[in-house]
């Protein structure tokens, strides 16, 4: 899964992402990048990221860059 790395991502990215709240129901949320804020470059679960509507979540999938 590609939403793993940092060097991925980056901002104006469309990527979908699993917000904590859904994280056990794995509800899939989709949304711009606005800022990264994963500090390391790999996450198991996916690196996380706050999107321009200003819900926060780990990417699953990266739609386009």
């Amino acid at each position: 899964m590609e939403g793993q790395y940092r060097k991925n991502i980056k901002s104006g990215f469309l990527v979908v992402i699993v917000l904590k709240k859904d994280q056990h129901t794995g509800k899939r949320t989709r949304g711009i990048v606005k800022d990264v804020l994963t500090n390391s470059s790999f996450h198991p679960h996916g690196i996380k990221v706050r999107l321009k509507d200003g819900k926060v979540g780990r990417v699953q999938e990266i739609i386009n860059n």
